[in-house]
């Protein structure tokens, strides 16, 4: 396959997803910035929406004011934001068609028919014809897009190296965005004066899991109410979860494992994933607190980060 095809494949599952996450960080903030006030941030919550995006800095940049209004059209609408809902899907449907022969008519219609509808959307909340009920609309629209995107890659996609990248896109994707979830909400959105393990941390925690579709499953698999070490085990350590880090990267190491023998050879980036996952395996949540969740959190961007760039150098670039 050509590099630029694989390229394309690779982004243009990075976006799909990029989006979907940013649609459910709007969703969880709005729910947070709606609680009472005794269970408020006092104001937080949108800041920490810009901080899981990393759109943060950006956002200040533009000298706005950070409140729901601004982030809410920031990070949705605004072209000046490279990593917007409405630049993400642009840019997907960018990659799309660079790839076009390569997709399933399933995968096409989804991304089309998703960027026809953000144009119309687009319109209308230029119009000012905006209110907190079309968001909701726009949010679900978004969230459906890319689970539409997603089960049409598995279902339709034959089982080949187009497949691979595109898969290697969304999971790479999809570990930053968890990790970036969990360090926001323990470093953010909990004012000082606020103890962990309170009612204020207690509606945060549930909001995160809400925001990843994990809250029925940390019921499933825990039976008690919520707590942090357990959403951090579930995010983190459970490989039941199709969200965790460690489903992500056992995703990864097994589509990195093919893509090695359809080339017939391995590189930096199977060792990388190998070695990220085996640190995976060996943590345990108790070790995790006790290091500082920040901290391995950190880290653990910082690995998927440079993964992606050894997937780029090993397969990406011509």
């Amino acid at each position: 396959m050509l590099s630029r095809t694989a390229d394309n494949l690779f982004w243009l599952a990075r976006y799909m997803e990029r989006a979907d996450f940013l649609a459910r960080i709007v969703e969880a903030t709005q729910r947070l910035a709606a609680l009472p006030r005794t269970y408020s941030a006092q104001g937080a919550e949108w800041e920490s929406a810009l901080e899981a995006s990393g759109a943060a800095e950006g956002f200040h940049a533009t000298k706005r004011a950070t409140d729901e209004a601004n982030v809410v059209n920031y990070l949705a609408f605004a072209e000046d934001n490279p990593s917007s809902i409405r630049n993400c899907l642009e840019y997907a449907r960018t990659n799309a068609r660079g790839v076009r022969t390569a997709l399933t008519v399933e995968m096409w219609d989804t991304i089309n028919s998703a960027w026809l509808e953000l144009q119309r959307l687009t319109v209308q909340h230029q119009a000012g014809r905006y209110d907190r009920e079309e968001l909701s609309r726009f949010l679900d629209f978004v969230k459906k897009a890319a689970l539409d995107f997603d089960g049409a890659a598995y279902r339709t996609m034959l089982r080949n190296d187009a497949y691979y990248f595109e898969r290697l896109g969304t999971y790479v994707e999809r570990a930053d965005n968890t990790a970036r979830i969990l360090d926001v909400k323990y470093h953010v959105l909990l004012p000082e004066m606020e103890t962990v393990g309170g009612s204020l941390d207690y509606f945060q925690w549930t909001a995160i899991l809400r925001a990843v579709s994990a809250y029925t499953a940390y019921h499933w698999v825990y039976r008690t109410s919520v707590k942090p070490w357990l959403v951090a085990d579930l995010l983190i350590l459970q490989r039941e979860m199709p969200r965790s880090l460690i489903s992500c990267y056992e995703n990864i190491s097994r589509v990195l494992d093919a893509l090695a023998r359809a080339y017939g050879r391995q590189g930096p980036a199977q060792r990388n994933a190998r070695a990220i996952k085996a640190r995976l395996e060996h943590a345990t949540t108790k070790e995790i607190f006790q290091g500082g969740l920040h901290e391995f959190i950190t880290a653990f961007v910082e690995d998927n980060a440079r993964l992606g760039v050894e997937i780029t150098e090993q397969y990406l670039l011509s």
